[in-house]
């Protein structure tokens, strides 16, 4: 089984991250997405196996704010939601093991045929990244909407912050 670690369920808009390679000669029979890992796209870390931590502080807005009673579905579930998630995935004994492919890039050169140079590169990404930030919650149509406006962590350097719509069965 290979776990691609990044992005939300039932994501409205999907975006991967084609700059982490996949795995291509484990023999991996399985994909599956190991998820809610915001403020990244999907596959910002993979790997057989993964470790995810999700904390969320969500406040009823209308419901308990309000002392009328609530008209309307959308506004007696809306929430506004701060969260913290944190996680990782890797292939080997430890996320931090050198051979931990998150750490190697091959390259090239030329990327066409005939190939004249294969250049193997190890540098040290941190392998645990984390994601922080303010979220949206309510019911349309008796589905769920979800709206999270992200930024994550990678080896210590905020990112650009990311927006993550998603639409489902459950929050």
């Amino acid at each position: 089984m290979l776990y691609i670690l990044g992005g939300v369920d039932n994501w409205v808009f999907p975006k991967f991250n084609d700059n982490i390679t996949l795995p291509a000669d484990e023999g991996f029979a399985y994909q599956a997405p190991a998820v809610n890992l915001r403020g990244f796209k999907q596959n910002i870390r993979n790997g057989n196996t993964f470790a995810l931590m999700n904390a969320e502080l969500r406040i009823p807005v209308f419901k308990y704010f309000f002392k009328k009673p609530v008209i309307g579905n959308f506004w007696r579930n809306f929430q506004i939601v701060g969260f913290f998630d944190a996680g990782t995935a890797w292939q080997g004994t430890s996320p931090y093991s050198f051979d931990n492919p998150i750490n190697t890039q091959t390259l090239y050169r030329p990327k066409k045929d005939p190939v004249t140079s294969i250049i193997k590169v190890n540098y040290f990404r941190d392998p645990i990244v984390m994601g922080y930030g303010v979220g949206l919650r309510s019911v349309i149509f008796g589905l769920y909407l979800r709206a999270d406006y992200a930024w994550g962590i990678e080896s210590r350097q905020v990112q650009k912050p990311l927006l993550h719509i998603a639409l489902g069965t459950d929050f």
